[in-house]
């Protein structure tokens, strides 16, 4: 496999496309802000710009007390999304999300949620796709203003879960179809089937020894530096490919690899790229990684999941909230930075401070994206 860099054509700012909506967001940002810390109230009518959001059971507890920090309320939630959605919306904008809905916070039942089969308030976009499961059309929910991230709160959507594809072809495949309704045949021939990224799901299953039988591995300090080894050989690798790569935590126990694209392959081509590389990397290192489906197979070793790499399939988005304890944040990090980190190091009461000193790390990560071939 080799790799040529795109073109400067090819290539966009995030930060620089959305440098202009953020000033004029400021003086909302902190009007909302005022508004949500002010009130006493339960429940609010939140003016954002020209539009109104009812919310309710604003002390509502969605994450308890933990060891990581206090409670965590519906109140406090909201002044989380406002306070860091200059950097987050430009990641979401035109990209079908998967709501993740905890109504009663995450000591109860949780639902996913794909189609919207309501009608969502004005100010919420919904993007019409043809759905396989359903062998139908149905409404999903693009998240493209502060309104719908907000609202967001009020619903319970405590996870972000974003597709790997954009709604939109510009700037690097203007001529792929737009035409995303009717049958499983055109939506494959859309831009939807194009993704912006090549990703690794890594989940460590070294276990911590407190878990119950059939529980999921908690975090530990193990686990977490066997995957932060893996993530590092997935590097090299990469590297030497000359292909640019992005770091991020999952918000739970794992880490993500970003490598972002050109849109010219569809999601066949990069999940089969995505197993060369994880077979590349699990043949040099077999005690320590795992591409096995059987989570029985999986324990003592950092699974890495290559078939996240598919249309419909979405990973919590970078600054999404994960509903675990202590709220943690699914965040960015530099490569060199990785071994000095911990998961618990991003929270919701942590990240908008940290957002405010350094910025967005990915905020030009589609200025990178890279060509792939495969290599005769």
């Amino acid at each position: 496999m080799a790799s040529a860099r795109s073109s400067t054509k090819h290539r966009y700012s995030i930060q620089d496309r959305d440098r202009r909506n953020a000033r004029e967001m400021k003086v909302t940002l902190a009007d909302v802000i005022d508004q949500l810390a002010s009130s006493t109230q339960r429940s609010l009518l939140l003016k954002v710009d020209d539009h109104e959001i009812s919310f309710t059971n604003l002390d509502k507890v969605f994450w308890p007390k933990s060891r990581l920090g206090p409670a965590i309320t519906k109140r406090d939630y909201a002044i989380y999304l406002a306070r860091i959605s200059p950097y987050l919306l430009p990641h979401l904008r035109d990209r079908p999300v998967t709501l993740v809905r905890l109504p009663n916070g995450i000591a109860s039942g949780r639902f996913y949620q794909r189609h919207w089969d309501f009608k969502p308030p004005p100010f919420v976009e919904t993007v019409k796709l043809y759905s396989e499961h359903k062998e139908d059309d149905g409404e999903y929910i693009l998240c493209s203003n502060l309104a719908s991230l907000l609202w967001f709160a009020q619903i319970a959507n405590l996870e972000l879960h974003a597709w790997l594809s954009s709604t939109n072809p510009e700037p690097d495949a203007p001529k792929t179809s737009r035409t995303f309704t009717g049958s499983a045949a055109k939506i494959n021939k859309s831009i939807l089937n194009h993704p912006d990224f090549l990703v690794f799901d890594l989940d460590p299953y070294i276990y911590a020894g407190k878990e119950k039988e059939g529980d999921e591995p908690e975090l530990n300090r193990k686990g977490f530096k066997k995957t932060c080894d893996l993530a590092l050989w997935l590097k090299d690798i990469l590297d030497g490919l000359k292909v640019d790569s992005f770091l991020k935590t999952t918000g739970k126990t794992g880490l993500h690899v970003f490598v972002p694209l050109v849109r010219r392959y569809n999601f066949d081509t990069t999940r089969s790229m995505a197993q060369t590389i994880g077979d590349f990397v699990r043949e040099k290192h077999p005690r320590d990684v795992t591409m096995e489906w059987s989570v029985g197979k999986r324990p003592g070793k950092v699974f890495l999941d290559h078939n996240m790499n598919a249309r419909s399939k979405t990973l919590a988005a970078i600054y999404s909230a994960r509903g675990a304890p202590g709220a943690p944040i699914s965040f960015p990090l530099g490569w060199n930075d990785l071994r000095e980190v911990y998961p618990t190091d991003f929270t919701i009461n942590t990240v908008p401070d940290l957002l405010a000193k350094q910025g967005d790390l990915w905020s030009d990560i589609l200025e990178h994206r890279n060509q792939l071939k495969t290599s005769e």
